[in-house]
């Protein structure tokens, strides 16, 4: 587990075969010093059922809700193609019929091992790509439920009773295992949402029960083990602590034991005894390259694809790995197949992950991306993606610490940023106190672990200064953060009116923008960002920054993105139509006052995203009408940015 994925990695090569060949190494059939006993199945099991958790947890339903024709098309034509053309392979083989069928199933489905390439080449939001990652769910889907019907076909019971069975409860299954663990999770986060670890048992527990009541149903737990991540996803955002807890556990130590088990099944010596094996290899790799090949420039030629789209789209989908090895295992077992073929998916394996990122970055350095931005949004974005460079976010309440800086961690990681957790201890009344110091540490080491966990860098700072708001501001300026995150209690009284309150003073001082957050629930409980603006805000230079930080927290806590834009009552039309300027924001133009269209349509699981009012004298430097919302929902979620002056008239 150490040693061959570096190696294998070092060689240019997925470490995933490092992994598998190590298990050829130290298994039965080579020196011999691991059995497959109890405690291996039991580990292998459980990576089994965590590689395709981890499989369902990179594939959204939003993916194909926004991308429906192109994945549909793509999803069906990389399933069936696979089915017909492999079946008809395998079976010049001298397999059996439910034999051939099983196989050609493992073409079917795809492992995304290109990813990390379409990250670095900045094409993920691509239709190509968008269709593909919808297009995965569909095929892996299905190619699951043919493998569970060819293994009750095996076993001798496909009889009319388990069609009536099966359907169904399949039906009601999918729908309780989609719709009720995000219900369910949402619930749970709001209750013990300040503990990490019962986060984190909470998805184990959503894995193995779902995976548990799939084969109360009579279909393979990894078909329920693959619905649990993708049912997860809403609730946990890919760059949050919690997601990077779940893959380093499970890429780890889960997923390696299982992959480790499977090439313990692998005898190397078949390839010399039976050279029939590198034949059966060679039919696979040719049947799926074929096939894939082929439904990929049909389905681009019917959507009209550009070349290098089709060579994308053929790249991602070629890759095998976490269905082909589940559905090859469980084969296995029910001695559908022998370790010939056993051996021939192994080599395939190797042949696809090697092949699939070269495909995918030869061909993606020529795709073009979905648009050309203007001058001006590149400028805005470019801005705001400076936000993420250094990250400040002064830390006082043990409660509300954690879910500041994931929002900072998720900002953060988008730039490779740091953070910079602050706590400020006061000695205008005196000296302070060991306690104080005491509590100033535990705070700060919290943040750190938090940030360690999540992989992104940190710098603590602890600070005595002669106030809370001026150690804020001294330190920004000193540590030169780009970004100030402060967390809010949603309203101010008449003496913080008067004389101005901790956030009053570092919003109209700040150098920097200031982010004020409120969040009396999980990060993971929003389900969609709203963005509310006035007319002459939509007009002014702050919209666009501000857009752009709501689209990129959106994207982050996979939820969607709303714009409402607010028309003075007697304007006939708006000074800017946003549904030209961004006709793929779902936007909703209401007339009258700010505050009471937001109270309108402001739902429980929204985060609501404000451009902070203008500062007047005795009243919220955040402006009036954001604090008339919070008072009057005290248990939505807010974000109001708030630009300095310079940047105000910029």
């Amino acid at each position: 587990m150490l040693v061959a994925p570096l190696l294998f990695e070092r060689l240019k090569m997925p470490g995933i075969i490092g992994l598998i060949l190590a298990g050829v190494v130290v298994g039965p059939h080579g020196l011999g010093l691991l059995e497959l006993d109890s405690t291996i199945d039991l580990l292998g099991t459980v990576g089994l059922l965590f590689l395709m958790f981890l499989g369902g947890l990179e594939t959204s339903l939003e993916d194909l809700r926004q991308n429906a024709k192109g994945a549909v098309s793509f999803g069906l034509a990389t399933f069936l193609l696979p089915m017909i053309i492999g079946t008809a392979a395998i079976l010049t083989l001298d397999y059996s019929l439910l034999a051939a069928i099983l196989v050609a199933s493992t073409f079917a489905s795809h492992t995304l091992v290109a990813l990390p390439v379409l990250n670095r080449l900045g094409i993920m939001k691509s239709r190509v790509v968008t269709a593909t990652l919808g297009a995965t769910l569909i095929t892996n889907i299905l190619a699951l439920l043919v493998l569970a019907v060819v293994v009750r076909a095996e076993e001798g019971e496909l009889t009319l009773e388990f069609w009536l069975f099966l359907i169904p409860s399949l039906i009601i299954y999918t729908f309780a295992t989609l719709w009720g663990i995000p219900k369910l999770g949402r619930w749970f986060f709001i209750k013990f949402g300040h503990d990490d670890r019962a986060e984190f048992m909470f998805v184990l527990a959503a894995l193995f029960v779902v995976s548990y009541l799939a084969n109360l149903i009579q279909i393979e737990p990894i078909v329920g083990a693959f619905l649990a991540g993708v049912a997860i996803t809403p609730l946990v955002p890919p760059l949050s602590p919690l997601m990077n807890r779940i893959q380093f556990i499970g890429n780890t130590l889960f997923v390696p034991f299982f992959l480790i088990s499977v090439g313990m099944l692998v005898d190397p010596m078949i390839l010399i005894e039976e050279p029939e094996a590198l034949l059966v290899a060679g039919v696979m790799v040719a049947a799926e390259a074929v096939s894939k090949f082929a439904a990929a420039w049909g389905t681009g030629w019917f959507l009209k694809w550009s070349g290098p789209g089709r060579m994308v789209g053929f790249g991602l989908s070629i890759a095998q790995a976490a269905s082909t090895l589940a559905a090859a295992t469980v084969a296995l077992e029910i001695g559908l197949v022998d370790e010939v073929t056993i051996n021939g998916v192994i080599i395939m394996i190797l042949i696809t992950c090697v092949a699939s990122p070269w495909i995918t970055a030869r061909w993606g350095a020529k795709l073009d991306t979905p648009q050309v931005e203007s001058s001006e949004t590149q400028a805005s974005n470019e801005k705001q993606n400076q936000w993420g460079a250094r990250i400040l976010v002064p830390v006082a309440n043990p409660d509300t610490e954690d879910r500041l800086l994931q929002l900072a961690i998720i900002l953060a990681k988008r730039k490779n940023g740091t953070l910079l957790p602050l706590h400020v201890l006061s000695d205008r009344n005196g000296p302070v106190s060991s306690a104080a110091r005491e509590g100033q540490q535990r705070l700060l080491s919290s943040a750190e672990m938090i940030a360690h966990g999540a992989v992104t860098a940190v710098e603590p700072i602890g600070r005595v200064d002669d106030s809370i708001d001026w150690g804020i501001l001294r330190v920004a300026q000193e540590r030169n953060a780009s970004l100030v995150i402060c967390g809010w209690k949603g309203y101010s009284t008449y003496r913080e009116n008067f004389f101005g309150s901790v956030i009053d003073n570092v919003v109209r001082q700040s150098p920097v923008p200031v982010l004020v957050s409120r969040f009396p629930k999980p990060l993971e409980n929003i389900q969609r960002v709203r963005l509310a603006v006035t007319d002459a805000q939509v007009a002014s230079p702050l919209f666009k920054p501000t857009l752009t930080l709501a689209r990129s927290v959106a994207n982050e806590l996979k939820s969607d993105l709303a714009v409402l834009q607010v028309l003075p009552s007697r304007a006939e039309v708006p000074r800017v139509d946003l549904s030209e300027l961004e006709p793929e924001l779902e936007l909703d133009v209401q007339r009258g006052g700010l505050v009471v269209q937001v109270i309108t349509v402001l739902e429980p699981n929204d985060l609501l995203v404000l451009i902070a009012g203008k500062n007047r004298a005795g009243g919220p430097a955040l402006g009036r009408a954001a604090e008339t919302i919070a008072r009057s929902q005290p248990k939505s979620s807010m974000l109001i940015l708030h630009f300095p002056e310079d940047q105000e008239g910029a």
